[in-house]
This record gives C-alpha cells, structure tokens and sequence, in this order.
C-alpha cells in the first residue's frame, strides 16, 4: 500500500491532534523519525494515540510498514488504553516482521 499525498497525511495528523495546537509537520516529523519530539508527544506517545484513533489502513497510509515495525513495540501494544486492541496490533505487528523479512 502507498502513503497518502502529504497533504492529506497532514490533514489526518491535525485530525488526529484536533485537542492540542500542535502543528501537524511536527507531528507527522516524530512519527516519520525525524523529529523527537512535537509537543509533549515522542514517537511512542504519538504512535499509541495514531493506532489507538485510526483503522489500520489508514495508519498504513500515514507511516510505510517498516517505519511501524519500529514503533510497535511491546511498550506500545500494552500501553493502549482499549485493552482490546492489544491481540489485533501483537498480530499486526507478527504479520508485518513476516512479510518484511521475506520480502527483503
């Protein structure tokens, strides 16, 4: 799957962000691993709030998969306030390494 234009990647983070005046760059910057911070957030508190608001499929058009792989970790699966989630994103998160390590 291919990331969304820019733009409308923008507009999902100030979707995203809609309770905090933090510039969406910034946002898209931390989960993309170019910045370390926007705002309070850091990539794993971002990254949590971004999977814990969006479908996949929609997460899979803001970040490419082996940017998630990184920031899906055990940490972030656990952390999630919908207790729910956690099978479907271990599950994601074992589908993806699989896919990547015989895909590359």
């Amino acid at each position: 799957m291919d990331l969304a234009p820019y733009e409308e990647r923008l507009s999902l983070m100030r979707s995203l962000m809609w309770d905090y005046n933090i510039p969406p760059e910034e946002c898209l910057g931390v989960l993309e691993g170019k910045r370390e911070k926007a705002g309070h957030y850091t990539e794993a508190t971002l990254f949590r709030k971004l999977i814990e608001s969006y479908p996949w499929f929609t997460i899979l058009s803001i970040i490419p998969p082996e940017r998630i792989i990184q920031l899906l970790t055990d940490q972030t699966i656990y952390s999630v306030r919908f207790k729910s989630l956690i099978p479907r994103y271990e599950f994601i998160r074992d589908q993806l390494q699989k896919t990547l390590s015989t895909s590359g």
